[in-house]
């Protein structure tokens, strides 16, 4: 009898960060870990474009201060290019626009390096299972920008939410992915499996026309799509 193979394959990867320092402390975590896969380290914006062009990875970490450029360039090209790669931003930048910036342009993590010591294989294994990995001063940011509704003309949001139709199981799974839950949760929580939650995402993306997490939360927030809270206060 031949048995089936079960082992699964580690999670690719790419790591862009010009402090040599950082960047070695974040590669060795990488290879620390058996379930990841560290597939390429760059200092700089132009090899690390040079690289997605020809190569994928499951998962880009990347500074946004670096020498030739910013990180958020190679956001915006893995994004376009690789829409199922999971992107986690690891820099000294609080600033909220650029939070916002890298989470509209496709991040679905954001890790401030001042902010104490952190388990990076456990960071990245979240992302990939579904989470958002983000230190608590982002967390708090962002939360804080998704329940303002001032900045967005009720009447905008008004009529994109009517062009734009969720069913009752999508809106419950965008909310719970805008709170932090993870794949996993939402589908525990649910009483669903994870493919099912995956497939009702794919569909979220869909018809709001983007292409990671964070850009889903904002633009069902901009659409007057989310209830933050509602759910959970219910369970």
């Amino acid at each position: 009898m031949v048995l089936a193979e079960t082992s699964h394959k580690p999670v690719g990867v790419l790591i862009v960060e010009d402090d040599a320092v950082t960047r070695k402390s974040l590669c060795l975590a990488i290879e620390a870990d058996p379930g990841l896969s560290l597939l390429a380290a760059f200092d700089s914006v132009k090899p690390a474009l040079a690289w997605l062009e020809e190569e994928n990875a499951d998962v880009l970490m990347t500074d946004l201060g670096l020498p030739d450029g910013s990180g958020i360039e190679i956001i915006h090209a893995c994004a376009k290019h690789h829409p199922q790669t999971d992107i986690m931003v690891v820099t000294m930048s609080s600033d909220e626009a650029n939070v916002l910036a890298c989470i509209e342009a496709g991040a679905s993590g954001y890790v401030l390096k001042d902010a104490g010591r952190m388990d990076i294989a456990r960071a990245v294994l979240d992302l990939r299972d579904g989470g958002a990995p983000m230190s608590p001063a982002i967390a708090r940011m962002v939360l804080a920008k998704v329940r303002d509704g001032k900045n967005e003309p009720l009447a905008t949001a008004g009529q994109d939410a009517a062009i734009t139709s969720l069913t009752k199981r999508e809106a419950a799974i965008l909310d719970l992915i805008a709170q932090g839950d993870s794949y996993g949760e939402v589908a525990k929580m649910l009483s669903v499996s994870v493919g099912t939650v995956q497939t009702h995402i794919k569909n979220i993306y869909g018809k709001l026309s983007v292409h990671s997490r964070g850009e889903a939360v904002f633009e069902a927030h901009r659409r007057g799509l989310l209830q933050l809270g509602r759910l959970r206060a219910r369970q």
